[in-house]
């Protein structure tokens, strides 16, 4: 028999996004029903941030063991066991997984339906034989690997991030589709891990980012061995003897092809649109996502999107951002809308390379040109030299009145370094703000303080500055 609920808030999905407004809301003592068709954790916590990073650790580790020399210790041969790495990564979700479990959430007072949504109409969805009708929806489906219609892929056992981290055995020579964040990471790990490597890419690697910077980070990955073919567009993908794989693709300088061992397909992500019954719902939406103004709510003014369904930024922290600022709305009845000028978003390569506010390009642009760029390199830095990690270099980005626009690091924890960037982009805060703090010594963040201190050395040079300064100097 068909069972009824009338919630006050029915979200789907339980990744990052619907569980944070389920947690929120239930916190209110506001009744939410969950609906969620597979893992709750969604995405980050069991095919992408969460095991990605746990396998960047392993890589650092065997790379740490293979630096070591260089600081005169001697660690003898790096040996991967591929084996335990996959447990290391397991084990990591399985220490995670508490926090986002169907027991937890219940135990909040949120129901917490097992079952495929979808809407029948403007009002009521259906999971499983439950009907639902609420006041409000969240539609929090997250995104899938976009797999590319190339010739011949559907002939060969191809990996997604959904499938990559269940492997037990290392590939020999791993082909990576795709030289994004996804690719770019995964590459440098599994080499560091003992793997051969091929990236190709259509366009340019890291594409997203700042060209200056993201060259940083690729001429270091390609230092320790792995081959980036950039501006590459693959043509077809064939099998190779019993365990082979081929591919084939077309470049600047010719065609060529790459011979491996395992392929890996990291050319983007889709929006989980498909099977919602979004039409049915009034609920505009494309490839790219459901269709949201900056409040993030849909053509239907009960449904609200958030994290990549919506078609933005893909983060995990977006997705939580996007929460936020519904339950706003929804709880409270507060104006809110998404400002994507002060997400963050970091690659976690080595260096790593990080991103806050509007690019030197984006700037320009805004600004008709009135900016100034300001840098400081690791090279500079004691704690860097101590370290041995002195590639990379820090990027201001600020207008004429020195607020700060926009800021780039490439180099050792600059993922950890963007946070006081983002809480100052986020705070339309100047180098005034920056130049008035103390930096504890030594340190790799005070690279962002000797940037800003840069925008005040033409002023030292000023016959109008030395003038006032010669005039104090006779008061005594």
């Amino acid at each position: 028999m068909t069972s009824r609920l009338t919630p006050d808030i029915c979200i789907i999905g339980g990744g990052s996004g619907g569980l944070s407004v389920a947690a929120a809301a239930a916190a209110f003592g506001v009744e939410v029903v969950l609906v969620e068709k597979g893992r709750m954790g969604g995405d980050c916590l069991n095919y992408g941030c969460v095991p990605s990073k746990a396998m960047i650790a392993a890589g650092k580790h065997a790379h740490a063991m293979a630096e070591a020399p260089r600081f005169g210790v001697s660690a003898g041969e790096v040996k991967v066991n591929f084996g335990k790495v996959h447990d290391h990564i397991h084990g990591v979700i399985a220490a995670i997984a508490p926090n986002d479990s169907v027991e937890r959430f219940r135990a909040m007072g949120v129901t917490v339906l097992e079952a495929e949504a979808k809407f029948v109409n403007r009002t009521t969805v259906m999971a499983g034989d439950t009907e639902i009708r609420a006041r409000r929806y969240v539609v929090a489906t997250g995104s899938s690997p976009f797999v590319p219609p190339i010739p011949g892929l559907d002939s060969v056992d191809y990996l997604t991030n959904e499938t990559l981290f269940e492997r037990t055995r290392a590939p020999k020579h791993l082909i990576i589709i795709g030289g994004g964040p996804i690719g770019m990471e995964m590459a440098q790990a599994h080499r560091r891990l003992g793997a051969e490597v091929t990236v190709l890419e259509g366009a340019r690697a890291l594409g997203k980012d700042d060209p200056e910077l993201a060259a940083i980070v690729l001429d270091a990955i390609r230092a320790e061995g792995v081959a980036l073919l950039e501006g590459c567009q693959v043509t077809s993908v064939e099998k190779r003897g019993k365990t082979g794989i081929r591919v084939s693709y077309e470049g600047k300088a010719g065609a060529g092809v790459v011979d491996g061992t395992d392929l890996l397909v990291a050319g983007g992500r889709l929006a989980n649109v498909e099977g919602l019954g979004l039409d049915e719902a009034g609920v505009a939406h494309d490839r790219r996502g459901i269709k949201v103004g900056a409040n993030l709510r849909s053509s239907n003014s009960r449904v609200y999107a958030i994290g990549d369904v919506a078609g933005g930024l893909q983060f995990t922290h977006v997705a939580g951002y996007h929460a936020g600022l519904v339950v706003q709305q929804i709880l409270f009845r507060l104006p809110a809308k998404e400002n994507r000028d002060i997400i963050p978003w970091v690659t976690y390569t080595d260096p790593e390379l990080a991103h806050v506010g509007l690019s030197e390009e984006e700037a320009a642009r805004r600004h008709g040109g009135r900016i100034s760029i300001l840098r400081w390199p690791y090279a500079e830095n004691d704690r860097a030299q101590t370290e041995r990690r002195t590639t990379g270099l820090i990027k201001l980005v600020v207008d004429r009145k020195a607020r700060i626009l926009g800021v780039s690091i490439a180099g050792a924890g600059a993922g950890e370094m963007i946070n006081m960037w983002a809480l100052a982009v986020a705070n339309s805060m100047t180098l005034k703000d920056v130049r008035g703090y103390v930096p504890p010594y030594p340190t790799m963040a005070e690279i962002g303080k000797r940037a800003a201190i840069s925008y005040y050395s033409p002023l030292t040079r000023k016959p109008s500055v030395r003038w006032i300064v010669r005039l104090l100097r006779r008061f005594g």
